[in-house]
């Protein structure tokens, strides 16, 4: 889905952004529900920030990427957490880019979301590649999103990923079919 946000752009350097888990819901300029094999997800646009609201029978988990007043946690390379059952990984990076490799990398990027079911994306006034977008997917018992980020201005593009799932056990995974042992068997 592909939305217009009728708002100001204000989160206007990638240096801005934080990171937090675990924060209440804010004011959105748009969202798209999902049901993702019995996981709740609600994608949510915060202006150029976006907040990620994952409600299944295991518990709840909230990521909010964003500028936070007084936050104190900027946005990291890398989280890795572990929650009764739950597994949450987020990477995140800065693309930098020349201003022709910016508007084909926002073409691509916002067509490739518009056009998905588990997509939402909104594109600022005044500028067609201001824009932040989210993907969704669930692949084998967890929940994926895929973040981008954009600030033309700079040529910066930052692009953040993210899985939570239940927590597998070493011994399950070498049970999976098709994992292979270090040995090859």
């Amino acid at each position: 889905m592909l939305t217009t946000l009728n708002t100001a752009y204000t989160d206007t350097r990638a240096a801005d952004l934080a990171w937090a888990l675990g924060r209440e819901p804010l004011p959105a300029l748009a969202t798209l529900d999902l049901e993702l094999t019995g996981a709740k997800l609600q994608l949510r646009l915060l202006g150029a920030s976006h907040q990620v609201l994952l409600e299944e029978k295991r518990g709840d988990c909230s990521e909010t990427v964003a500028c936070m007043p007084g936050s104190s946690t900027p946005l990291p390379l890398g989280v890795a957490k572990r929650a009764g059952d739950w597994e949450y990984e987020f990477a995140a990076r800065v693309e930098i880019l020349s201003p022709g490799q910016f508007a084909g990398r926002a073409q691509e990027l916002l067509a490739l979301v518009a056009d998905h079911p588990h997509g939402l994306a909104g594109v600022f006034p005044g500028s067609p590649h201001a824009f932040t977008a989210l993907l969704a997917q669930y692949h084998e018992g967890q929940v994926h999103w895929r973040t981008w980020h954009a600030y033309p201005q700079d040529g910066q593009l930052v692009a953040t990923r993210t899985r939570v799932g239940v927590r597998v056990s070493a011994a399950a995974v070498r049970r999976r079919p098709g994992h292979f042992s270090p040995s090859g068997v």
